[in-house]
Order: C-alpha cells, then sequence, then structure tokens
C-alpha cells in the first residue's frame, strides 16, 4: 500500500509552466540563427554563437530557483505505464555524489523532457577537447576514480546499468568533481533515431562490439558494456586526441564502427600507446575493450586496480580538492595573462590607427569620454601643395596608376614630415595639407617647421619617380601663409580634425598661384622667418588672383608691395638645437597677391 501510495503522488512530476528560461537561454535564443549546437548526442553537448559570447554546456532553466539541466526527450506524447512510474521513482531513490541528482521529469506536450542537476564546467569531453586547460596526471586519475566510482554505485542500484556511458555523459561541476548523467529511464528516453547518419555513428564509438551486433540492443545496456565504454573513455582521458582515436589513420565513426563489428583479428580498437611509463594504464585499457565481454573486469576489479597506480596520491578529500582547484586556478591565471597580452595589443593598434587619424592630444581627450571644444590659436602656419598636371597625368594613366602614383609620394612625404613639429590634416586627390603650431601651441617656431618641412619635400619629390613613367619629373607646387586659425573635430563617423578661417583659404590661394618647383609663402610668413635668420628669401613681385570680399583687407597687408611677395630658400645656416641639419636646396617660391 506504501508502494502504491508512492507511485500515485507522482512526486517526480513537474508542470512546464513552473519551468522558467534562464537568461542565458533568453540570450542565446534572441541570436536566433546565430547558434550552433555540437552533435555529441549529449544533453552537455556545448553551446556556443558564432562570436563566443556566450558558452553553456546544457539547456537550462530555473525550476523552483534553482538552475537545472534540461534534455528534451525525442517523444510526442508519453503514456505512463508503470514499468515508467518505476523507472521515475527509481530514478528519485538513487543519490550519489558521483552521480547527477535527478529532480523530475514533464510529460506535458510538446514539452517533455527530464531536468536534472546542472554541472558548470560541463562535460569531460568538453575539458578533454579545451587545451587551454592542463591536465597532469593526478587529476586524469582523479577524474577517472569519479567515474569508476559513480559506475560503481550505479551497478549495484536498481537501475543495475548506464547503456549510455561516453565522456560526453560524464559531466563536471563547479568544484571539479566528475559526475555521471543520462542514466536510467530507458523507456521515456527511447526514441527513433532522427538525426543524420554521421551523428547517429559518432555516438555509438563508445558502444560494445556485441551490443552494435544486435538488430534492437537493450536500451539500458549491459554492465560488461559498461566497462567496454570506460575503457574508450580512459583512452580519451589518457592521450587527449578525441574520442577512438587511431594513430596515423583518418576513419569516419561508420568506417570505425563497421570494423569493430566485423570481428577483426586482432579486434580493432584505439591507439594504446600512452608512453610515459604508463604500462598499466594500457593493460587496463586493453583489459575493458576486450571481445570476449566474460574478459572484462568489473568496476569493483577497476577501482582497485587504479587505487594501486595512484599510490603516491592523496587519498585525502579535501587534500585532492584543494589541489583540483589549484591545478584550475593555474590555469585560469595563465589564460587571463594570454588575453589580457592579446588585448592590449589590439589596444596598442587601436590606438596607434586613432593617432594616425586624429592629433595626440585631441585623441586622449576622446579616449577619456571627454568633448573636444573647438579652440582658437592666434598663429599657426599652413602648408598647401599640389602636382601641377595632375590632370592631364590622371587622364593619360588607369586609374591603377593613379593610385599608386599618389599612394608612393604621400607615403614618401609622411616619412619626412614625422621629423618636424607639424600636424598632418588631410590629402584630397593630389592636394597635401600640414599645419604647425596646433593643437599644441610651439610660440613663433611654427613657420621655421613648415619651411624646412617644404624644402625637404621639395628635394625629394626631385628624386621621385612615377612607376608607371619614370622618364617624367613630378612637379610640385607648394604655398605657405601663417595667420589665425579656428580648430575642431567635426563629426561622429570618421572624425575629422579641421581647421577653419581665412588664413587657410589665403594659404591655398599661395599654393594655387605659386610655379612648379617653388615654395610660395606670404609677407605673414616672412616676416616670422626674418626673426631666426636662417633662411634666403626672393622677391617674386604682384600677381593678381581672386579672393572672397572679406579676404581684401588680410590680402591688402600682404600682398600691397610686390617686395612683399617673396620664394624661399635655404641658407644653409643651422639653428642652435636643431636635431637635423637643413637642407641645402633653393626653392623659390609661389606668391600670393
Amino acid at each position: 500500500m506504501k508502494l502504491e501510495k508512492e507511485l500515485a503522488s507522482e512526486l517526480w512530476r513537474i508542470h512546464w509552466e513552473d519551468v522558467q528560461s534562464s537568461n542565458l537561454e533568453k540570450n542565446l535564443r534572441s541570436m536566433g540563427s546565430k547558434l550552433t549546437l555540437s552533435l555529441r548526442g549529449s544533453n552537455y553537448g556545448s553551446l556556443l554563437t558564432t562570436e563566443g559570447q556566450f558558452q553553456v554546456y546544457a539547456k537550462t532553466a530555473y525550476y523552483k530557483g534553482n538552475l537545472v539541466a534540461v534534455k528534451h526527450v525525442n517523444r510526442k506524447r508519453v503514456e505512463l505505464t508503470r514499468k515508467i512510474q518505476f523507472e521515475l521513482k527509481h530514478m528519485r531513490d538513487v543519490q550519489n555524489k558521483h552521480l547527477t541528482r535527478f529532480i523530475g521529469a514533464c510529460i506535458d506536450p510538446p514539452n517533455i523532457c527530464i531536468l536534472t542537476e546542472y554541472c558548470t564546467r560541463g562535460s569531460l569531453q568538453d575539458i578533454l577537447e579545451n587545451d587551454s586547460i592542463t591536465l597532469d596526471w593526478m587529476f586524469r586519475y582523479s577524474l577517472t576514480n569519479d567515474i569508476v566510482k559513480g559506475m560503481l554505485f550505479l551497478h549495484n542500484s536498481v537501475i543495475h546499468s548506464h547503456g549510455n556511458l561516453k565522456s560526453s555523459n560524464c559531466v563536471v561541476d563547479s568544484r571539479f568533481v566528475l559526475k555521471i548523467t543520462d542514466y536510467g529511464l530507458e523507456s521515456l528516453r527511447q526514441a527513433p533515431d532522427t538525426e543524420d547518419s554521421y551523428a547517429l555513428f559518432a555516438k555509438k564509438l563508445w558502444t560494445a562490439p556485441e551490443l552494435l551486433r544486435m538488430e534492437s540492443p537493450m536500451p539500458g545496456g549491459t554492465q560488461k558494456g559498461d566497462v567496454y565504454s570506460f575503457g574508450v573513455i580512459l583512452q580519451e582521458i589518457a592521450l587527449r586526441s578525441g574520442v577512438f582515436y587511431v594513430e596515423g589513420m583518418a576513419l569516419s565513426p561508420k568506417e570505425i564502427i563497421e570494423r569493430v563489428k566485423s570481428a577483426e583479428c586482432p579486434p580493432f580498437r584505439p591507439s594504446s600507446n600512452l608512453g610515459y611509463n604508463l604500462e598499466d594504464v594500457v593493460t587496463l585499457m586493453q583489459r575493458c575493450w576486450a571481445e570476449d565481454p566474460q574478459e572484462r573486469p568489473d568496476f569493483q576489479h577497476i577501482k582497485g586496480m587504479l587505487r594501486k597506480f595512484n599510490k603516491e596520491s592523496s587519498s585525502n578529500l579535501l587534500d585532492t580538492l584543494l589541489s583540483r582547484m589549484e591545478q584550475y586556478a593555474n590555469n585560469l591565471e595563465e589564460l587571463v595573462e594570454e588575453r589580457t597580452q592579446a588585448y592590449l595589443e589590439e589596444k596598442r593598434k587601436a590606438e596607434a590607427l586613432l593617432y594616425q587619424i586624429l592629433p595626440h592630444s585631441v585623441a586622449e581627450q576622446l579616449k577619456r569620454g571627454e568633448t573636444v571644444q573647438a579652440e582658437a590659436f592666434d598663429s599657426v602656419t599652413i602648408y598647401f601643395s599640389d602636382i601641377v598636371g595632375f590632370t592631364a597625368l590622371s587622364a593619360e594613366s588607369t586609374p591603377m596608376q593613379v593610385v599608386t602614383l599618389l599612394n608612393d609620394l604621400y607615403t614618401c612625404f609622411d616619412a619626412i614630415i614625422d621629423n618636424f613639429d607639424v600636424y598632418k590634416v588631410e590629402t584630397i586627390g593630389d592636394a597635401y595639407m600640414v599645419v604647425s603650431g596646433l593643437p599644441v601651441r610651439n610660440g613663433r617656431l611654427h613657420a621655421r617647421e613648415v619651411s624646412r618641412m617644404s624644402l625637404a619635400l621639395l628635394e625629394a619629390v626631385r628624386n621621385f619617380k612615377i612607376r608607371h613613367r619614370p622618364e617624367q619629373q613630378l612637379k610640385l607646387r607648394i604655398g605657405i601663409h601663417s595667420g589665425p586659425v579656428c580648430a575642431g573635430v567635426v563629426g561622429l563617423k570618421m572624425p575629422r580634425y579641421c581647421l577653419f578661417g581665412d588664413t587657410v583659404n589665403t594659404a591655398s590661394r599661395m599654393e594655387s598661384n605659386g610655379e612648379a618647383l617653388k615654395i610660395h609663402l606670404s609677407a605673414a610668413t616672412k616676416s616670422i622667418l626674418e626673426e631666426f635668420g636662417c633662411f634666403e628669401l626672393e622677391v617674386r613681385g604682384d600677381v593678381e588672383m581672386k579672393v572672397r570680399q572679406r579676404q581684401n583687407e588680410d590680402l591688402l597687408a600682404i600682398g600691397r608691395a610686390g617686395q612683399q611677395h617673396t620664394g624661399l630658400m635655404n641658407r644653409g645656416i643651422p639653428l642652435a638645437g636643431d636635431p637635423v641639419p637643413l637642407l641645402c636646396s633653393r626653392g623659390k617660391g609661389k606668391l600670393l597677391s
């Protein structure tokens, strides 16, 4: 009567409305098609997004506030027979620290599933395939002992055998204690296979040959079949090369299963060449996967053999646990260090790219999350240059040749301007714009820096060779002007550090009205350069040009007298403290009027 009352109470039953999806499951579900599920035939297959942002070793949910693993059963409905009732009762009765705890089952269509304890470290297969986790032999022996203890208890219980033992059904909790899952409930789990052939054969790699040869194998398996499966797992643990690893051969799961079933002589088995003085482990593996089931040892005998192998290790549970956690902590520290170095390297590359787009001081402000305010500068010097006859040259060249020409030229220019206190504003087509005196002010040195840079660029362009026209001389036209500007960052996408003001327009006019292979500068720049006494200037004379009305006042001051329109060349007189000697090249300039 007590037994019937217990069966009728259905303490195992779980209603689907009491099962709540975990936040991780919701996040994964929201990713939609980006999810991929491994074909390991276990509820503990790894579930990853393509970006690697989430990882979960089983479908999880919350039941009564606890995180549990959910294994869905491929059945449309469940008829609650007396046999299934007894299987569910037995699952509740079986309790061991090396078996995952059975929470209950839901038989409400279409959500027919089994709920068990969730182990956060994933399956043994996941751990063995994770190269970032270092497993010494003490650790491997410990995991193997946990399997043996769990299977020994299971074989002596009312469940009698596992029938589906594999590394993906051996799971590890947060304390690195291994537990066996997917045992029992043969009637409930039994369902027609709907997977493709590869996954179906991959699941059978741990199955004993006598069971493979049966047309309708027993769903609960046999104890000797579990021993065979343990032998295959032991080879996985020892070699960490995957299930049923055969040295020097690349066989599909189907080919392996067919060879195991064919009863070759000697029987086809995984490689057992372990080395490292592990002959005892090899002997145990070979005995476990013997062709004759009667020759295989039981788990009580296996437990005794492992105890002999591992005499040096402590049998104290606390010592073993502390050793496991220390091993895990060391692995974690190495992984964190590796990821940190990778992050710092990527950060360095990103910062280097940012410093090429924006001035260093401006980039630092943006990195700190500060808003870059526009700033007025009383005096800077702006450089403009372009290529004389570029339109005609482009018309006679292919687009690829034009791109190659400009890339070669401006790569050369970029290397030269690094030697001076200047900032490259931008390039547009064949136009090249540089400024000195901002965003970091340098007093009156901006004119000297731009002038010296101009002489260096002029010398470089005289020796520059056009790839597709090596006989043609490239002619550069340069204009320089000094004055006040306003500067600031414009835009959020592809932000630019831009300059505004009549000084920019005037510098552009100086360039456009200059002459080839000469440096054209204004009276404002000339007056600053005379303070240094190391540049030779030549008067060009009056030049007529169109200007906007609001520029007239500035231009009158610059261009009223012809002798104020000057060209620039270097006398070769070095300044005190100059890091490099001045270039001794003559650069007759262009003039603005």
